[in-house]
Order: structure tokens, then C-alpha cells, then sequence
């Protein structure tokens, strides 16, 4: 029997990431509840377990008394010699206690306790294990829908991905593997309960963790992340080697890093463009494609004019303002963009102070990454009038 005990521990431990001592706990805790609940009480009750041979004694210290008000906590001089011959009144002495003299019902209990403490040991270890994944990245398989949520099984939990973290061009099917967010793990009395999310701009950065070994050893550092789930992310980089080029390890040869994040994101269009701790070429990359006249920035207010050939303001606005949108999340200025027209005409405007050199102005800018063509000069012209340029 107490072979078939070990047995069985170990297999709880392996496939449960239950301890043993764990286990040995909640048997220990079992024998007493039985005790008590075949005795009425079990202040005086004992359980040792040796944890090598699963061999257990169960015992009850009892006083040794002449009148014997309490049979569960006294005992007779003459049965306490039959145990310790020694014994004289006022001693305690061990009298042991065999399980088997249990009831049934009481042994029903310490079944229930045992399983109980397993069920509460198995829930700790699972909130444990995602707890310690809480603000990364995971793969999981899509299980079935929940009304407008989805339950996605993460292996040994169920994670629930709500619909409003959820993009909305994206559609799964049951079995489906993706990727998720770890948004948070709270731990309820009914299991861990976690939820992810496929809109965190967290997602993105920890795709390229994963993707580009440079930023996993530290060599590229992503400094700031600007996403619009679904449609396009911008990220900014910096090399801490200057023999690195930043945005060249996170492209990948032929665009095999970023082709492979784009895949997983269902699509979405990625920029990837230069950090600068100046501002105005911040910005100026940011922008990009776009070409750059002019930057002004004010690093107190946080504000930045940005200045564009005619031929180039759809292209640094964006489709509906995304593009602009986006690089002001990126830098964390609130840019305003006007053609060379525009700021000329501007009273105060004098971009003619901040024109970059020709060959700058020149060269494409080749630090993003770019698979779409921009918005038509409509839509450009449009955001224009609501925003005042």
C-alpha cells in the first residue's frame, strides 16, 4: 500500500507540478479532520509521515489521570503502563490510533480534504506559471466564441480575448493558432482568469523580441512603438553598436524578419525607422517616406512645424491623417504639417531657417519599411480642411 501511496505521488508531482510535501500536508490534514470527525475533536492528535517509505503513524497525546472526565483527552493509569510502563499520572502519553477504526464517513471527509487541497495546489501552480508570463507574449489555439469574445486555450488555461481587444479586420477560426498578449492574471476562487489582447502595442514590440536576436541581446533597442491595430505600426530603433544598422536587423534580408510579424499580425503594415535624440530628425524620420523641408521643434511645448514640398504633404499626412497621427505618437509631439506654400503664406513662419542640406533633402530615405502605397491626394486635401494644416 505504501508503495502504491509513492507511486502515486510521484505521478500527481509530474503531471500536476504538485510537491510532495505538499501532498504529504494534505494527508496529515486528512487524518486529523477524520479524527475529529469520528472523535469530536482533535486538538491532541498527531500525523507523522516518513517521507521516504510513506510510512505513517497517527497518534494522540493523552494525560495520564486518576479521574478521567474526558476520554479523548485522559487516560487511566493502568492503560497508560500497557503503553509506557514508566507512566505515572500526570504524564502525556502517545496512544496510537489506527485509521482503520475511522467511519466511513469520516473517511469520506479526509477523501474530500485531500482532493480538495489537490484541486487549490493545482489552481496556484497554474496562476503561478501564467502569472510569471503577465506582459508578454504567448501562443495559443482559438477554442470557440463567447458571444463577441473569443476563449483562446492557452495549454494548461483558458484565456479570454474581449472583443474590444480584439482588431477588427482579424477572424479566427476554432483551432486556429495565434499569438496574444498577456494583459493580466487574476487569480479567482473558480481558477486563474486571464485576459489578452491582439491590439497591445506591447504585441508588436514583443514579436521583434522574439524575431530579432539583436534587440533579444540588447544590440537594437526599440525606443518608442505607435500602432493602430489592423492597419499600420510605426517603431523606432537604435543601434548600440555602430556597426549594427538598426533598421537593417530588424527588416532581415529581403524583409524575412519583418515579413514574418507582418504574417502573424494578419497583414499589418510595419514602419521601422531611425531614433534620434534630436527631435527635429526624429520627427523628419518619423514622417517617412515623406520628404522634409523643414522641422521646428519646441522641446518645452512638445510641438513641432514640419514643412513639405506641395508634391508631398498626401504622402507625410497620410490616409486619413494616419500617417501624421502616427508619428506624433511615436515622438510624443503634437506636429503640424504645411506645404511650402502654406508656410510661406504663414505670418512668423520662417522655415527658411531650418532647411536641411540639398543632398539630405535629396536622398530617399530608406529607414522604414513600407509594402502600401499612401493616401490619394483627396483624402490628404480633406484632412487638411479639418485640421487647419
Amino acid at each position: 500500500m505504501n508503495k502504491e501511496l509513492m507511486e502515486a505521488l510521484e505521478i500527481l508531482e509530474r503531471e500536476k507540478e504538485i510537491s510532495k510535501d505538499t501532498l504529504f500536508e494534505a494527508i496529515e490534514n486528512s487524518l486529523i479532520t477524520a479524527y475529529k470527525n469520528h472523535f469530536g475533536k482533535a486538538d491532541n492528535v498527531k500525523v507523522e509521515i516518513d517521507r521516504e517509505t510513506c510510512d505513517y503513524y497517527c497518534y494522540a497525546e493523552k494525560e495520564v489521570t486518576d479521574e478521567i472526565d474526558d476520554p479523548v483527552m485522559q487516560i487511566s493509569p493502568e492503560d497508560a503502563k500497557e503503553i509506557d510502563p514508566k507512566a505515572t499520572v500526570g504524564d502525556i502519553v502517545r496512544v496510537e490510533i489506527r485509521s482503520k477504526e475511522f467511519g466511513r464517513i469520516a473517511t469520506q471527509n479526509a477523501k474530500s480534504v485531500i482532493l480538495q487541497k489537490i484541486r487549490e495546489e493545482e489552481r496556484s501552480v497554474i496562476y503561478n506559471q501564467y502569472f510569471e508570463k503577465e506582459k508578454d507574449v504567448v501562443t495559443g489555439i482559438v477554442q470557440r466564441y463567447m458571444g463577441r469574445n473569443i476563449s483562446i486555450n492557452l495549454g494548461k488555461a483558458d484565456a479570454i480575448l474581449n472583443e474590444n481587444e480584439q482588431v477588427r479586420t482579424e477572424h479566427f477560426r476554432p483551432t486556429e493558432r495565434i499569438k496574444v498578449y498577456i494583459l493580466e492574471v487574476r487569480n479567482t476562487p473558480k481558477g486563474p482568469r486571464i485576459l489578452v489582447s491582439r491590439t497591445h502595442p506591447e504585441l508588436v514590440k514583443r514579436l521583434f523580441e522574439s524575431e530579432v536576436t539583436e534587440i533579444k541581446d540588447g544590440t537594437v533597442e526599440i525606443m518608442s512603438i505607435a500602432r493602430e491595430a489592423g492597419s499600420r505600426t510605426k517603431i523606432a530603433v537604435r543601434s548600440n553598436n555602430p556597426n549594427v544598422d538598426a533598421v537593417g536587423a530588424c527588416v532581415g534580408i529581403n524583409g524575412a524578419r519583418v515579413n514574418s510579424i507582418v504574417d502573424e499580425l494578419c497583414g499589418e503594415k510595419i514602419d521601422i525607422v531611425n531614433w534620434d535624440e534630436n527631435p527635429g530628425n526624429l520627427i523628419q524620420n518619423a514622417l517617412s517616406p515623406a520628404k522634409i523641408v523643414a522641422v521646428f521643434a519646441d522641446p518645452d511645448e512638445k510641438t513641432a512645424k514640419v514643412v513639405v514640398p506641395d508634391y508631398q504633404l498626401s504622402l507625410a499626412i497620410g490616409k486619413e491623417g494616419q500617417n501624421a497621427r502616427l508619428a506624433a505618437r511615436l515622438t510624443g509631439y503634437k506636429i503640424d504639417i504645411k506645404s511650402e506654400t502654406q508656410a510661406k503664406d504663414a505670418p512668423g513662419f520662417r522655415y527658411e531657417d531650418y532647411v536641411y542640406d540639398d543632398e539630405e533633402y535629396e536622398e530617399d530615405y530608406d529607414g522604414a519599411y513600407e509594402e502600401e502605397a499612401y493616401a490619394e491626394e483627396s483624402d490628404a486635401e480633406e484632412y487638411v480642411e479639418e485640421t487647419d494644416g
